[in-house]
């Protein structure tokens, strides 16, 4: 039995333009009505996951900063993945680079994180990967495709899932995960089922069990009907 749904927000919930799919707020209080747990998982801060939860109706149960930090519940402890410090001596490095080519960084949201960093799309995330490499910095780069981030060795929004399922009560089978891009892929391939919206890239669909036929909002929405049919039938 699937008992709680875990879904990315950006490219998932919302459309390229970050506009969140009504559809997709009906579907998941429909199920937190019916005793299903959804958690918002992204690469945003904690802050702003909060007012995602209060405003759509969960128990602000989250994953953050792309795994970076979880919390079950409002009212939960707010743990902290990884050390944000050897992120922002990666940041600096990749500011220093591509400031010599004449491109300035923009660090987004500095002062809320506490697990990663994320600054801009302003630059290829192939060559900021490769500046890391060169460097034999101890993180990792992600690119969302609405930011690009810095991560700590292990830190992904699979493992948080693990340890929030653990808190829960729950196996990691008993879920089911929702997501688009490639900092979905460990949380999708963890899960008891992971999905795929249609617009993910191709190596999340790979990773996926299923691949919706509609993207963004409207996959979700498809899927959890598939997987809640009963809940969406009467």
């Amino acid at each position: 039995m699937l008992r709680a749904v875990v879904t990315d927000v950006d490219g998932t919930l919302t459309d390229r333009r970050r506009r969140i799919n009504t559809a997709a707020i009906e579907a998941i209080r429909t199920l937190v009505d019916a005793g299903i747990t959804v958690v918002f998982a992204s690469g945003n801060t904690v802050c702003f996951m909060d007012s995602l939860s209060k405003m759509i109706g969960t128990d602000g149960t989250i994953i953050g900063e792309n795994g970076g930090v979880y919390r079950r519940g409002f009212s939960g402890p707010l743990h902290i993945a990884g050390d944000r410090k050897v992120c922002l001596e990666a940041f600096e490095v990749l500011r220093d680079y591509f400031s010599r080519k004449g491109v300035e960084l923009e660090l987004y949201s500095a002062q809320y994180r506490f697990a990663d960093v994320a600054f801009a799309r302003n630059v290829d995330p192939a060559e900021a990967q490769a500046v890391i490499q060169e460097q034999a910095l101890p993180v990792r780069v992600l690119d969302t495709g609405f930011a690009i981030h810095l991560q700590p060795p292990g830190v992904s929004k699979g493992a948080a899932m693990r340890e929030l399922a653990i808190e829960m009560g729950l196996s990691t089978s008993e879920i089911i995960a929702v997501g688009d891009s490639e900092n979905d892929i460990e949380m999708l391939a963890a899960a008891g089922v992971g999905v795929a919206v249609a617009n993910a890239n191709p190596a999340t669909r790979m990773a996926a069990d299923l691949v919706t036929t509609k993207p963004h909002g409207e996959g979700f929405v498809e899927a959890v009907k598939m997987y809640y049919s009963d809940l969406f039938s009467r």
